[in-house]
């Protein structure tokens, strides 16, 4: 059974930074390619970042671009989001999901909540 659990969320300061993680079970994790993708209720769903299975990233939201970082270590089935200079804007629940051979993502994770404030 697919398992996708994120960690490292919390309550942070504008301009400090968090390292999100996602520890992927049930599958093999290196053949996927891998989003994070985040929800906030006044923006809706947006995707992040997408890393394929060679380790080359994709950004989809140009406010993340040269301030988050996603990267993955198929050693330890894990995905990374490196995120600096937050911004109040940044605070979302962030979702680790697994993209399937159509290209949809397939499977997600419960999320993990990221506040940014003062």
């Amino acid at each position: 059974e697919v398992h996708l659990v994120e960690s490292g969320g919390g309550l942070v300061q504008p301009g400090g930074s968090l390292r999100l993680s996602c520890a992927a079970s049930g599958f093999t994790f290196s053949l996927h390619s891998m989003s994070w993708v985040r929800h906030s209720p006044g923006k809706g769903l947006e995707r992040v970042l997408t890393i394929n299975t060679s380790g080359e990233t994709a950004a989809a939201a140009d406010s993340v671009k040269g301030r988050f970082t996603i990267s993955r270590d198929n050693a330890k089935n894990t995905l990374y989001l490196q995120m600096n200079s937050l911004k109040p804007e940044d605070a979302a629940l962030y979702y680790c999901a697994r993209i399937s051979g159509s290209r949809s993502y397939d499977y997600w994770g419960q999320g993990t909540q990221v506040t940014v404030s003062s």
